[in-house]
């Protein structure tokens, strides 16, 4: 559910290895929770960044950019809807 991704912040479901932020209201985004730099799985999502634990490297929540390495390269995007409040992968 969209409301169990809190806004300006994110959940990460190291099961199916992806990590769900939200802006406001329903604006939804998905990523590979695969660090790029070495394939540990992020672990945080705040203030507008999601962090990885092995070594530092910080993406932007909202867009999967790097924001500080030592990762080479930016989170996948996954493509991800919002129907009736609940958020569906595809």
């Amino acid at each position: 559910a969209v409301t169990s991704i809190p806004e300006n912040g994110g959940v990460i479901l190291p099961n199916q290895r992806v990590v769900l932020t939200r802006e406001t209201g329903d604006k939804v985004h998905c990523f590979t929770a695969v660090c790029t730099h070495q394939g540990c799985l992020v672990s945080g999502v705040a203030d507008g960044k999601i962090s990885c634990p092995c070594h530092g490297s910080v993406y932007d929540a909202n867009t999967g950019a790097v924001v500080a390495g030592p990762a080479p390269a930016p989170l996948a995007a996954v493509p991800v809807s919002v129907v009736n409040g609940s958020v569906y992968t595809g």
